[in-house]
């Protein structure tokens, strides 16, 4: 603080035409990480290893999408009106459980932790307890013979959950049956207590409280 102090006074008789006011910070250390850091580096790590000419995702993170489309164009699902962000940027606004698309048209089906919220309403979508289950099935309709599915969701060992109109929390077997016949490339898991990935062992058992699983998936009929 005293540090702070000498420089504060230095600057203020320094600043020339800048005007001065306090604001200590100090942000030092390893660089924060976040749940969503990792959610989007295994996401980035599977996109760029694939580098696939048709990608949709459905629901992810906007800010992830801008980088994306920086390297590849890519048809987004929103159930919320919005304009595209560039020429590269397709977007359907509709009902992620119905998707107007054909069959097997995608190499890559992104989906950054929207599947948690799908039928809840609180994106102004319609009430439907099994949104999530058809969103899903889309998803695997629309994805090509040997495409990969990329999805991110919450996840628990305590019993599944509705924390109503926010979002779902499920068990691990649960997600095992939307996948299905898909072929498992890779899961990893995420611990919020520990701040940092870990094995399904790990995972919290409170109730009400989440993690994040990640997991890539091929489709192979």
């Amino acid at each position: 603080m005293a540090r702070y102090n000498r420089s504060f006074s230095q600057i203020k008789k320094e600043s020339g035409d800048f005007a001065v006011y306090g604001g200590l910070r100090y942000d030092t250390g390893s660089h924060p990480k976040t749940y969503i850091d990792y959610e989007c580096e295994f996401a980035a790590r599977y996109l760029a290893g694939l580098n696939p000419a048709k990608i949709l995702d459905i629901g992810s993170y906007r800010h992830f999408i801008i980088g994306l489309l920086s390297h590849f164009s890519v048809t987004t699902v929103d159930i919320r009106e919005r304009e595209p962000i560039s020429t590269k940027e397709t977007v359907f606004i509709g009902d992620a459980k119905k998707l107007d698309l054909p069959n097997n048209e995608f190499d890559v089906v992104l989906s950054l932790c929207t599947l948690e919220h799908m039928g809840l309403g609180r994106y102004g979508d319609e009430f439907d307890l099994d949104a999530d289950k058809k969103a899903f099935k889309e998803m695997i309709r629309v994805l090509k013979p040997n495409g990969h599915l990329i999805f991110t969701t919450q996840i628990t060992r305590a019993k599944p959950s509705i924390v109503f109109n926010a979002h779902r929390i499920y068990s691990y077997e649960m997600l095992r049956v939307f996948c299905g016949n898909l072929t498992c490339v890779e899961e990893k898991f995420y611990s919020s207590k520990i701040k940092n990935l870990c094995s399904i062992e790990q995972i919290t058992e409170k109730p009400e409280t989440w993690d994040v699983y990640l997991g890539c998936w091929r489709k192979t009929d």
